[in-house]
């Protein structure tokens, strides 16, 4: 009899041995069936976090940085034609006589925005003469070869400005086809997007403006 339970008692054990392995086999099947969800997942989540950082990234650039216009219009012809894409450089950039901005104008929904010539800054005195065709900043006529062609009459009344304090006065290359500085007034540089420093597009008129 004792012979008899110990056969058993060996079965018994030899049963338990078989069903653990048989159960570690499973728990090993189960968690390589596992892994492939879980690589998937991490891939996913990897995914998204990196467009969401290059989201973030494009808008930090965009905003602070520089960001890409269109033209849209003749009113810096022939400098800029219609349809002209240019790169607007934004960060740390403060106005100079000569640069090519775009803006906001006052009064104006916030989404409209023109790209004109800075003709003057602060302090300065604009004056038009219309009987020469000419534009004085403090009394001197300035030189401006960029124009097309000469003013051919006198548009909303302007005559003579003086620039207040952290404003400037624009106005258009083709100035027979420009809403700009005549009839705004000088504008603030806090409207100012910042200033074209790359046409790229068309690609046969690359060049660059300003002193970027």
């Amino acid at each position: 009899m004792e012979e008899k339970n110990k056969d058993q008692n060996i079965e018994n054990s030899q049963d338990n041995e078989q069903s653990e392995v048989m159960s570690d086999d499973k728990q090993e099947a189960a968690s390589e069936t596992e892994k492939p969800k879980k690589s998937v997942q991490r891939e996913i989540l990897e995914w998204v976090q990196a467009i969401v950082i290059a989201v973030v990234l494009a808008l930090l650039v965009r905003n602070f940085i520089f960001t890409v216009v269109r033209v849209d219009g003749q009113s810096m012809e022939p400098t800029l034609q219609h349809n002209d894409r240019m790169i607007v450089w934004r960060l740390g950039y403060e106005p100079e006589a000569g640069d090519i901005v775009i803006f906001n104008p006052p009064a104006y929904p916030k989404n409209t925005y023109w790209v004109k010539r800075v003709i003057a800054t602060e302090g300065q005195t604009v004056k038009i003469d219309y009987t020469t065709n000419s534009v004085y900043v403090d009394g001197e006529k300035i030189d401006e070869p960029y124009l097309g062609e000469e003013m051919e009459e006198r548009m909303y009344n302007f005559s003579e400005v003086e620039v207040p304090k952290d404003c400037v006065f624009v106005l258009g290359d083709n100035r027979n086809h420009s809403s700009d500085g005549r009839m705004i007034g000088p504008i603030s540089e806090d409207c100012i997007v910042g200033e074209a420093v790359l046409r790229f597009w068309p690609v046969n008129n690359i060049n660059t403006f300003g002193n970027k």
